[in-house]
């Protein structure tokens, strides 16, 4: 049994539990891509692989890690929902090894690790990140490889361990620079609890250097184009900053499942106890406190979770009724499967609690079947508005969703207004006639002499359902003059 006792410099680390921790990692990664042609695209990846057509250093509401990876992958493994969904597979298949890594850096042994990579396997969150290509993908990787540097550098007095730190952190912003949030958070917690020795090394400030050129060209992008960054988070404040703040505190239970809070709660005991490490446990409250004020989603504070629940396995695996958190694990690996990854049939997930609760789940149906049922308006046009006409989307999802099946389906070049795709430009001067989705039809009618409903959507489990299709003619401005008007962000 591991005692809570704080951990010294030169401690002996356990044996790393390979065999077992790499055996439920490989499992995990060939579950993943058994299901990944389950359901289709999320509305995310269509837009990732829409970007990652048009390779830039950065987009206004997004770095360009995540797009780059969707059109590598499309370029090495075939342009296929299976091809997008590899890397996230193994994304999670690291997350897994580097969880047990934590839990053995905290003095855990054979069992502490594979109750650590078991419990990371069947919880929600790796699963649907695992699932679908989200930023929250490889933001779980990198995330957790810094805490893992983090605790070297704490627990060992390992110094070295500042550059990965700051190498790291670097390679994060190019997804999301969101990796604000973890250094914030461990730093109020060192300047809080300490050890504050070691924020005296020269080489955490020689890390510091090393993100800070790292992410320069990321930076140069946000200042050169005001922010876009903080014009997105003050557009996701207004949008879902107070439905973001009503499920926190439950998402925070569920993000892993109720078995594993029980040992994140644990986890944050054993780290609080310990002073080597309680600038960790005080991390995860301000990181709380600041997705709360800002109105960020409950998986920002992901990873916190994972590293408290990787030291509450440290604790579990001395307790006497270790069987009866097994079983707990096990009802709750089931439920997880269900809610995390396609396995309700798409022609019943309406109406589900997963579809509810699940929202990759849900918009993860009827992509294709929505590109179709325009494809079937654009045929019925005259052949003269046919060939001129160009398609307008109200969200980027919708676009992605036009290009990836525009080839296949004979679909007119997409436009939408919708965050970077705005800057993409308007419909060249002259064009006439549009195949508009959008439930804001009054938009439309203020701005052509002529707009029909031509269809409805329909099959689709997310928010597409029954938004109209419809046609509209001769504008009664220039495409330049109306388009700031068509700009939003969400």
């Amino acid at each position: 049994m591991t005692t809570i006792t704080e951990v010294h410099e030169g401690a002996r680390i356990p044996p790393f539990a390979r065999a077992p921790v790499g055996g439920v990692a490989l499992a995990t990664v060939a579950v993943l891509l058994a299901v990944s042609p389950w359901y289709g695209y999320h509305r995310d990846e269509l837009y990732f692989r829409l970007l990652g057509e048009h390779p830039r250093l950065g987009y206004f509401d997004t770095p360009p890690l995540t797009p780059m990876i969707a059109r590598v992958s499309a370029a090495v493994f075939g342009d296929t929902v299976v091809a997008l969904r590899i890397i996230p597979a193994l994304c999670t298949g690291a997350v897994i090894v580097l969880v047990a890594l934590l839990a053995r850096e905290l003095g855990g042994g054979r069992a502490a690790q594979v109750l650590a990579a078991a419990g990371t396997a069947t919880a929600v969150l790796p699963l649907i990140a695992g699932h679908t290509l989200l930023t929250l993908t490889p933001d779980l990787v990198v995330w957790t490889a810094v805490v893992l540097c983090l605790l070297r550098v704490l627990l060992h007095g390992d110094g070295r361990y500042w550059l990965w730190v700051g190498v790291l952190a670097g390679v994060a912003t190019y997804n999301r620079d969101l990796i604000v949030l973890l250094l914030v958070s461990a730093g109020v917690g060192l300047l809080a609890a300490g050890p504050r020795k070691v924020l005296l090394d020269r080489r955490l400030w020689i890390g510091a250097g090393l993100a800070l050129v790292i992410a320069a060209p990321n930076l140069v992008y946000q200042v050169t184009h005001d922010w876009p960054q903080l014009q997105m988070a003050d557009a996701l404040k207004l949008d879902e900053g107070s439905d973001n703040r009503a499920v926190f505190v439950p998402l925070q239970i569920l993000l892993l499942g109720p078995p594993q809070f029980v040992l994140v709660v644990a986890g944050w005991i054993r780290l609080w106890r310990d002073r080597a490490t309680r600038a960790l446990a005080i991390a995860y409250p301000v990181a709380c406190a600041l997705t709360l004020y800002s109105g960020g989603r409950p998986d920002y504070v992901g990873v916190f979770l994972l590293y408290l629940f990787a030291a509450g396995c440290v604790t579990a695996a001395g307790w006497r009724r270790r069987p009866v958190l097994v079983a707990a694990l096990a009802v709750n690996a089931a439920a997880s499967i269900v809610v995390a990854l396609p396995v309700i049939p798409a022609s019943s997930l309406t109406g589900t609690p997963v579809a509810t609760i699940n929202e990759v789940a849900r918009e993860s149906v009827g992509m294709r079947g929505l590109a179709v049922q325009v494809a079937e308006v654009v045929r019925g046009l005259p052949p003269a508005d046919r060939a001129g006409a160009v398609l307008l989307t109200s969200n980027y999802g919708q676009a992605g969703a036009l290009d990836r099946w525009a080839g296949e389906l004979g679909l007119p070049k997409v436009y939408s207004g919708h965050d970077e795709l705005w800057w993409w430009g308007p419909p060249p001067e002259g064009t006439r006639v549009v195949v508009a989705l959008s439930w804001d039809t009054s938009f439309l009618a203020a701005r052509f002499a002529r707009c029909t409903q031509a269809g409805t959507v329909h099959g689709m489990a997310g928010e597409e359902e029954g938004i109209p299709i419809s046609v509209c003619r001769d504008p009664v401005r220039p495409w330049r003059q109306m388009w700031p008007e068509a700009r939003h962000y969400s």
